[in-house]
């Protein structure tokens, strides 16, 4: 088994811990990207023997998965009342604090945690990292309009801003945005980082999700492990 395979292995490993949290009748909000994906299989699943659910996407690519898997889904018109979220990370602070936004989805997977009665991020052990940035940058979802002045409000907080690109063109997110990636080193303060972005005009969300989880549950060698946040 190549690396990547292990990693996905521990993933769905982690994952079929997580759906044993949805119980009949909870609307699940339904994270995006590779652990996801096994979320949205196992659910299925779970669907087609009797569970009843209904789900709020966080990208079109899950809206879709789910609609495959039986899943049934809630528009984005309505007013959601989330009993569990469940989502993958980049990266995971030991107080739980998240980088998020790797794959494009950031700003609608903020909006669905926020509104979330639970946090459950599922992901395996390489994910963990004693402090949030270094060798990943941080995911900032702007507006096309100035991006170019918005990156250097950016990069005046130290680091630099690179417009997210695919087959040779700009990224857009589902949401019409762009996404800078933030290099910038450790994140010493990701709290302090998260509001001090948000403040620059042109800014709509970053990747930092601090305080937001709830539940940790990890992909190891040595099988699943589960960590309950800190109570404030």
């Amino acid at each position: 088994m190549s690396p990547s395979q292990d990693r996905d292995a521990l993933k769905r490993m982690a994952a079929l811990k997580a759906v044993e949290y949805v119980r009949d009748g909870m609307v699940v909000g339904l994270g995006t990207g590779s652990t996801a994906r096994h979320v949205l299989e196992l659910l299925g699943k779970r669907v087609s023997a009797g569970l009843a659910i209904r789900g709020v996407p966080t990208s079109e690519e899950t809206a879709d998965l789910a609609r495959r898997a039986g899943i049934p889904l809630l528009s984005y018109e309505e007013t959601w009342s989330i009993d569990v979220a469940i989502d993958g990370a980049d990266q995971v602070d030991p107080q739980l604090n998240l980088i998020k936004g790797g794959g494009g989805a950031l700003v609608r997977e903020k909006i669905v945690a926020a509104a979330a009665r639970q946090l459950i991020i599922v992901v395996d052990h390489a994910k963990l990292v004693p402090v949030l940035g270094n060798s990943y940058p941080l995911p900032v979802e702007v507006i096309p309009f100035g991006w170019p002045n918005t990156a250097r409000r950016i990069e005046a907080l130290g680091g630099k801003a690179v417009i997210r690109e695919r087959r040779g063109r700009i990224f857009t997110t589902e949401s019409g945005l762009y996404i800078l990636d933030l290099h910038m080193g450790q994140i010493d303060d990701p709290a302090a980082l998260e509001i001090q972005l948000n403040r620059i005009p042109g800014v709509v969300e970053n990747g930092l999700f601090v305080g937001q989880t709830d539940l940790l549950i990890v992909g190891t060698q040595r099988g699943v492990e589960v960590q309950q946040a800190a109570k404030q």
